[in-house]
């Protein structure tokens, strides 16, 4: 008799917040291993709003309560930044996954005591850092690594995108808001990722929305083995969409379109001495990919390659890039 299939995990979301049916509640239903179960929010009204309008059976009253439900396996954290830190160690300590949202905390400090948490817990904590499980993050780091472009000079990377309402909780300082926070968190990683190094800041300038909050950075870096980096974010792009990397080597350079984003559209162009190449991988959302990830690593059948340790080091030089622009480091709730 053939083994019976595992059960699926089932997860509860925290907030009902609007990219959870992008990140969890779509992946879910292209993935058999999962099944969302249940959500609660701070207004009990809203969140039953948001279990009809998804199919999710149950709605808990309080965050609380949702945790320390018995027949939730995985919490997903689509909170505010500044309450990922604490809710993320609420739900390892009551003995859940945790699959949440980036940036795993306010700041490093942070960051490093979600850490811990995680590994007294024995659970899998994974900072959504969802592109890093597209096949086309695969192909860029084969390309880097494999020396056809020869040794690296830079990597100069951008992500912008227009927001343009005041209002939007991405301004607040006091929700660990900014463009930093919001979208150059996903620089950092690329860069830290594609060069395989921690980089060092050197320079940031920012443009600001309100009292330490940048509406757009810029900053620099240099990078321990060789070479050098610079990124760009911004929460008010003048332009629709900039989304794009550029690693250039001693012999070669790959430009790639949207590498945060490649399920809507992509480009990996690499130009040698040889001769120019375009490449294209799937167009699959990078969500399904990074569920069926947090599934492989939640049964031991596969690697967590955003864990606590790679958010953390993500959080060093998110805070290292604010004190160099001379603002604060983001602080918890």
């Amino acid at each position: 008799m053939a083994p019976s299939p595992p059960p699926p995990v089932r997860f509860g979301i925290l907030g009902a917040a609007a990219i959870a049916p992008r990140a969890l509640i779509r992946p879910a239903r292209a993935v058999p291993d999962v099944e969302v179960v249940a959500v609660a929010a701070r207004d009990e009204k809203r969140a039953r709003a948001f279990a009809a309008a998804h199919a999710v059976s149950a709605v808990h009253a309080t965050y609380q309560a949702l945790i320390d439900a018995p027949d939730i396996d995985a919490v997903y954290i689509p909170l505010p930044n500044a309450l990922h830190a604490e809710w993320s160690v609420r739900a390892l300590r009551a003995g859940k996954h945790v699959l949440c949202e980036k940036p795993l905390a306010s700041n490093a400090a942070e960051a490093e005591q979600v850490a811990a948490v995680a590994a007294e817990s024995g659970r899998i904590l994974m900072e959504a850092v969802h592109y890093r499980y597209h096949p086309l993050a695969l192909l860029m780091k084969e390309i880097v690594a494999s020396g056809e472009l020869g040794e690296l000079r830079s990597i100069h990377a951008s992500f912008c995108v227009p927001l343009f309402r005041r209002d939007d909780i991405r301004y607040r300082y006091h929700l660990a808001g900014g463009a930093t926070m919001d979208l150059g968190c996903y620089v950092i990683h690329l860069i830290r990722f594609l060069s395989g190094a921690e980089p060092v800041v050197t320079a940031a300038r920012a443009l600001l929305v309100g009292p330490d909050v940048d509406r757009r950075m810029e900053a620099e870096f240099t990078l321990p083995a060789s070479g050098t980096a610079r990124m760009l974010c911004s929460l008010r792009s003048h332009t629709l969409l900039r989304i794009g990397a550029a690693v250039v080597g001693e012999r070669g350079v790959l430009h790639v379109r949207n590498p945060f984003l490649p399920h809507f559209f992509h480009q990996c162009r690499v130009q040698t001495r040889e001769g120019v190449r375009v490449e294209h991988v799937s167009l699959e959302p990078t969500y399904n990919y990074q569920l069926r990830a947090f599934v492989r690593a939640v049964r031991g059948e596969g690697p967590n390659l955003t864990d606590a340790a790679d958010a953390v080091a993500t959080m060093r030089v998110v805070d290292a890039v604010y004190e160099r622009a001379g603002l604060k480091r983001r602080a918890a709730a």
